[in-house]
């Protein structure tokens, strides 16, 4: 079997996506023989090549022709003027530079050329003034492989959450979060956690309203919509669980009792894996990691990535955390080739 390569696109090339990119190239570089694989970095060369510089790493090779054999780890232009992004800068041609980087990645990936993305992170501003009007990678991707039907899931590690909606405003979810939605979510996370080698996975809706809704006290969307979803489910032999109270759902995965929670909007399913995944200094209140990895379910083609932003206020100074982007790498293989299948 031909080795994998997973694609990695730099995000916007003047936050800290080209550092880490490069970072997680190097601290993979053994893995790669090991297990087996490839890297093709996505990007501007000339940021790449500052970058590399600013680190001391080896800049990888140039390739022109995303088929041109390669071992380890290379990089595939897709810009050629020569000048490198200041980092820090908000630019329009930044924003371009991100998404041209993507629409290639998956193009390559629908072709089957690339086993895998893995995007690094985006500049929504900029994304905007490049005259791409999107709320993120999720959407573009879904807009990019034609499907309109996909989910977000968040993990750090054994700590998996789905989201039935995300980018929309919290009195729009009740509306949102219909049977129809939470099923599709429900089977995309089993999908998923299946690949991920887990046979029967268990997993837990996380309610709506407080505590449920208390029979009805604080709202009927659990009761009336969740509930009978959920036995419909566990009558056809699915293990799940819920509407389990948004409290005290996450902290019974935490202890194992599940491995994943289907959460209701953006917050709910965000803050519980963020607040594990980032290490803050307690002396001076800075990040001191950033782990954690996010994928897009339902897409043709695998998709991970970094569970952060560019960080525009420490590009370029060599500092940024590349632990994200190298768990994202790793989901991306564990889903690239599901349990049971065999490495070269």
């Amino acid at each position: 079997m031909a080795a994998p390569i997973l694609a990695i696109t730099v995000g916007d090339p003047a936050g800290i996506g080209p550092e880490i990119a490069l970072k997680a190239a190097a601290a993979r570089a053994q893995d790669t023989v090991d297990r087996g694989y490839a890297l093709l970095i996505m990007g501007d060369p000339a940021t790449l090549q500052a970058t590399a510089a600013r680190l001391g790493l080896a800049m990888p090779p140039v390739i022109k022709d995303p088929m041109q054999p390669f071992r380890g780890t290379a990089i595939l232009a897709t810009r050629h003027d020569g000048s490198a992004f200041a980092p820090g800068v908000l630019s329009a041609e930044a924003g371009d530079q991100a998404y041209r980087a993507v629409a290639e990645a998956t193009r390559l990936a629908l072709a089957g050329a690339v086993a895998a993305i893995v995007t690094g992170p985006l500049n929504k501003e900029a994304l905007n003034l490049a005259g791409h009007h999107w709320a993120g990678h999720t959407e573009m991707l879904a807009e990019l492989t034609g499907v309109s039907d996909t989910a977000m899931m968040l993990a750090h590690g054994p700590f998996r959450v789905s989201h039935v909606t995300t980018h929309c405003a919290l009195e729009e979810v009740p509306r949102r979060a219909t049977g129809a939605r939470m099923r599709r979510v429900i089977d995309l996370t089993t999908e998923t956690l299946q690949r991920l080698g887990i046979a029967r996975p268990r997993i837990a809706v996380a309610a709506l309203n407080p505590h449920a809704g208390e029979g009805g006290i604080f709202g009927r969307h659990d009761i009336d919509v969740t509930e009978p979803l959920v036995a419909e489910l566990r009558a056809a032999g699915r293990n799940v669980t819920g509407p389990v109270p948004g409290d005290t759902v996450f902290v019974k995965m935490r202890g194992g009792a599940f491995d994943a929670v289907v959460a209701m909007y953006h917050d709910q399913g965000h803050i519980p894996v963020k607040l594990l995944g980032f290490a803050v200094d307690s002396a001076t209140g800075r990040w001191t990691g950033l782990s954690g990895v996010n994928m897009t379910l339902g897409l043709p083609i695998i998709r991970t990535s970094v569970d952060h932003g560019t960080a525009f206020d420490i590009a370029g100074r060599g500092i940024a955390e590349a632990t994200s982007l190298i768990e994202a790498i790793d989901y991306a293989l564990m889903l690239a080739r599901p349990a049971g299948a065999g490495g070269n």
